[in-house]
């Protein structure tokens, strides 16, 4: 495959890189790759842009990455260079430790404006992962160099590899104490293999890093000075440029016309500006546009016009803060004001264009609730928002930016059904209208079957790879529930201390089993999962029915009662 195992391929074809490489120390690198606002926005060349999106499995280090190579870089200042995981904004995506929406920003270095999309790396937000990809000319792959690839590295990976996508690879955590970086190395090129890469894609650098130190190096050798300083309660002197010097030479620039050819732009992104209404954000496919422009929407498939305008503001994202320009061209990502009728997927373009571009379909739902009015006997003591009007509307506007969710009218004037991509998913869903003053209720969710189009009679159900870490001792009781749950076991290896169970399970399998799991393992194991295809019905579960207490009227009662009334 013109590659050789291990980490041979860098001591042999990048010895010499390595060996020139000089470190140098955090101050003096913000210093050399700081740059003024005016220089990003402003309109530079295509030959010194580079999109590159960082994509990994959940808590792999993909965001802490993100926020080094921003600090490092100059683009944070003040307050928010202390901060931690700036790209999380969100109050949920900070609650919860995890990134919900993909992110857009930006940073200077060496004269070129390196675009940085920093993406979920839950399974449940895999839609926003898919949509970035035409963002983006390469992506970061950020494998935690203990755990290995996991089961979300698998799906962004099929994605990128799809697109023809040629990625970088940063181990990072490199520094602790259980990594094993030609062992990862090693899973990591059987992963590229099985998922049919080219011999060009499987050729992929490989950087080793410590995004919470902020350090990375390409010489593995190197790792081992890094951590002996730290361990001697020193500073490693270190930093990311060998990454920023890395995404110049192997991410390529955009390859698009902007002279003598309309502005187009695909909306991969919506968000809401309080003085100035809806933007759009997306990739310039081709052409220029400025603040004035006169430019219309057309509608994802059909080319409908939607809405005639001009563009009133035009920005640039760098670190947390957005820099206006006056002109844009192909290959700028930006967010682009004065078309409030716009949606995710558009297209937006010049009078003169009548056909939109083409967008990447998402994966199909696999689960769904049914949203409607909180009628129970506590109704309107903590929310605000009750009708099921208000609930539609804002299930029809979540919608129109969340391609990954689905709005199906139940038959039933007071429900809506939702479809989605995992219980996760909902579940924000659900605590976000919460906060927002809303009161509903919602059914248990339930698995979306559909029938074989080569056997119509054939019903067919999502089924998910799920790969869970366990101390051994509990990994008998998991395989047990899990085999009950029609799960079929595929793997099971000893990494670390742990062992590392994979399985092919049925959807439903999978549904109310997480606080089973946290239970039989006693908050120690780690679950992790992502759908994997649509396949045969795998037959009724063994059941045991457990009773429910429900409330028929408000008022209080005593604990000694409650007690006498469970079974």
């Amino acid at each position: 495959m013109g590659r050789l195992t291990g980490q041979q391929t860098l001591l042999v074809a990048r010895n010499s890189a390595a060996c020139m490489h000089t470190t140098v120390s955090m101050r003096s690198n913000a210093a050399a790759l700081s740059a003024t606002e005016s220089d990003l926005g402003d309109m530079i060349p295509m030959e010194r842009i580079r999109n590159v999106g960082i994509i990994a499995h959940v808590d792999h280090g993909k965001t802490t990455l993100v926020d080094c190579l921003l600090k490092q870089s100059g683009a944070l200042s003040g307050a928010t260079m202390q901060e931690s995981r700036v790209m999380d904004s969100n109050t949920l995506e900070k609650e919860r430790g995890i990134t919900i929406l993909s992110k857009v920003t930006s940073l200077m270095y060496k004269d070129h404006r390196i675009n940085i999309v920093d993406t979920p790396g839950h399974a449940d937000f895999g839609g926003e992962v898919e949509r970035i990809l035409s963002m983006v000319d390469s992506v970061v792959l950020v494998v935690d160099a203990s755990e290995g690839p996991m089961a979300q590295t698998k799906f962004v990976l099929t994605k990128a590899l799809a697109r023809g996508i040629h990625p970088l690879v940063v181990l990072n955590k490199i520094d602790r104490p259980t990594s094993r970086p030609d062992e990862v190395d090693s899973e990591l090129l059987e992963l590229f293999l099985a998922l049919g890469a080219t011999d060009e894609q499987t050729s992929y650098d490989m950087l080793y890093a410590s995004a919470k130190e902020g350090w990375c190096t390409r010489d593995l050798g190197q790792v081992t000075t890094y951590t002996d300083a730290m361990a001697r309660g020193e500073k490693a002197d270190g930093s990311m440029v060998p990454l920023l010097d890395a995404i110049l030479d192997r991410v390529p620039a955009p390859r698009a016309q902007r002279d003598d050819a309309p502005f187009t732009m695909l909306v991969t992104q919506l968000e809401a500006n309080p003085y100035l209404g809806k933007c759009a954000s997306g990739r310039i496919s081709s052409g220029t546009v400025s603040v004035g422009d006169r430019i219309r929407v057309l509608a994802p498939g059909s080319g409908d016009v939607i809405e005639d305008g001009k563009v009133t503001k035009l920005f640039l994202r760098s670190g947390v803060q957005q820099i206006e320009m006056a002109r844009a061209g192909a290959g700028d990502l930006v967010s682009i004001s004065g078309v409030p009728s716009v949606s995710v997927n558009a297209t937006i373009a010049g009078p003169e264009v009548a056909a939109p571009l083409d967008f990447i379909p998402v994966d199909p739902p696999t689960i769904s609730v049914t949203f409607s009015v909180n009628d129970s006997p506590l109704a309107g003591r903590e929310g605000s928002l009750l009708t099921s009007n208000m609930i539609r509307d804002r299930l029809l506007r979540e919608a129109e930016t969340n391609v990954a969710l689905q709005i199906i009218n139940s038959g039933k004037s007071e429900a809506m059904e939702v479809r989605g991509r995992g219980e996760l998913q909902l579940s924000v869903l659900i605590e976000t209208m919460r906060r927002e003053g809303f009161e509903l209720s919602v059914t248990p969710p339930r698995v979306l079957f559909k029938r074989d189009p080569d056997s119509p009679r054939a019903v067919l159900e999502p089924f998910e790879e799920i790969t869970i870490d366990v101390d051994h001792d509990a990994s008998g009781v998991v395989i047990e529930k899990l085999t009950k749950r029609k799960g079929e076991l595929k793997s099971f290896i000893d990494v670390a201390d742990k062992a590392r169970l994979v399985f092919h399970i049925p959807t439903r399998g999978l549904l109310g089993y997480a606080s089973e799991f946290k239970n039989d393992t006693h908050g120690t194991g780690v679950m992790n999962h992502a759908f994997l295809r649509y396949g045969e019905y795998a037959g009724a579960f063994e059941k045991t029915r457990k009773s429910s207490m429900v409330c028929m009227s408000s008022g209080t009662a005593t604990s000694y009662a409650l007690n006498m009334m469970e079974p």
